[in-house]
């Protein structure tokens, strides 16, 4: 039994955001059906690095999910979803606002269906405004919400990041907005709609910007590895050419790291005691720590700040995370048999739950590949089956 079986989940959204909310749920026993253009597949299919041909995005990003190739432009593919949203519990999309509606499929027709449903909206802008109907993806989020302008080098242009980031972070707000209103429903018996906007989970992330903006009139400014809150905490080269990163959020924290470099008497100004007053003073606490670090390998650096209890690690890239005793401790990544591959590592479930925890059971499959077992477990024989194939509206 894990956390969330008996719940079944349509996605039926497109690249990351609200993919990534619905493979979140499958991870731990959502019965997930991914649908996908019969002929066009999801874009993310397509994404980053592939081996013989086969998206390796895919393949963690749809785990855990049932594979059902649905063309809902067609009459006849809005008619399969009616059959499937009647007796699910989650229909996840990401169309432009007014699509469902002009497939006849808005959130009111379908709640009529079943009143149970959660309807999950998930837009670049949100379902109304004035940018509701333009095409929205986390890279405007990322530049909208204030990330790409404080990031970054002070005297560098604004800095995206290499990666979904916008998309993860929405990602992870969807689901916990579906198990809120799986959780309202229990007491009203009703579903309703989410309506979410990339743009927006993303500055929670952020911090109190706006909060400071209104109150102070501060802009955050780039300031690189730098923070606005406390210092020191940069990146530092090592004698040996390593690169390492450390933290001095807490104040004890911070007081060590300067016992440590040799520059107590610094810890001792009045000035020290708070986050800004250290960050007032960065060029000094910087330049004290880093040719401390310089003037030592990375192994000897990292034994003397585990001795001293000091915040500090490694920067890697991926090749070191796979050989990462922590990482391997904790099972961050999982081996899972693959039809198309063979077997593929994928990250594992995102944090671990002693009476019911998660699991990675499949990697993304091949397109099409429970259309048949899906359909007819919602009650589509197997002649309605063969004519929608034929009529291309499921593969």
């Amino acid at each position: 039994m894990t956390s969330l079986t008996g719940l079944r989940v349509i996605d039926a959204a497109t690249l990351f955001a609200g993919p990534s909310a619905a493979m979140l749920l499958g991870d731990f026993g959502a019965d997930v059906i991914k649908i996908e253009h019969p002929r066009r597949g999801d874009p993310s299919r397509g994404h980053g690095a592939s081996k013989d041909g086969v998206g390796l995005w895919w393949k963690t990003l749809s785990r855990n999910k049932r594979a059902a190739a649905l063309d809902l432009s067609q009459a006849e593919g809005q008619d399969v979803l009616r059959r499937l949203v009647a007796s699910s519990d989650v229909l996840i999309e990401n169309f432009r606002p007014g699509t469902l509606e002009r497939w006849n499929l808005a959130p009111a027709d379908l709640l009529e269906i079943n009143p149970r449903l959660i309807v999950a909206r998930m837009t670049g802008f949100g379902q109304f405004g004035p940018m509701a109907a333009q095409p929205g993806f986390g890279t405007l989020a990322e530049a909208m919400s204030g990330f790409a302008a404080s990031t970054g080098e002070p005297d560098g242009p604004p800095v995206l990041p290499p990666l979904a980031l916008a998309d993860g972070i929405a990602g992870l707000a969807m689901a916990y907005a579906i198990m809120v209103a799986v959780r309202a429903r229990e007491d009203s018996g009703r579903g309703q709609v989410i309506d979410m906007a990339i743009i927006e989970p993303i500055l929670g992330l952020l911090g109190p910007q706006m909060t400071a903006y209104r109150a102070l009139g501060v802009i955050p400014q780039r300031t690189g590895n730098r923070s606005n809150s406390n210092a020191p905490r940069n990146t530092y080269r090592t004698r040996d050419g390593r690169w390492l990163a450390i933290s001095t959020s807490a104040q004890s924290i911070a007081e060590r790291v300067m016992t440590l470099v040799g520059r107590p008497e610094l810890a001792a100004e009045p000035w020290f005691a708070t986050g800004a007053g250290r960050v007032a003073h960065v060029d000094e606490l910087d330049e004290a720590v880093a040719s401390w670090i310089a003037e030592r390998d990375a192994d000897e650096v990292m034994a003397a700040f585990a001795e001293a209890q000091a915040a500090i690690a490694p920067i890697y890239d991926v090749a070191d995370i796979a050989k990462d005793p922590q990482y391997a401790a904790l099972g961050t990544f999982v081996d899972v048999p693959d039809e198309e591959l063979g077997s593929v590592t994928v990250q594992n479930v995102l944090f671990r739950l002693s009476d019911t925890p998660g699991e990675v059971r499949w990697p993304g499959p091949p397109m099409g590949r429970h259309t048949d077992e899906v359909l007819t477990e919602f009650g589509c024989t197997a002649e309605e089956i063969d004519e929608l194939r034929r009529a291309g509206v499921v593969a």
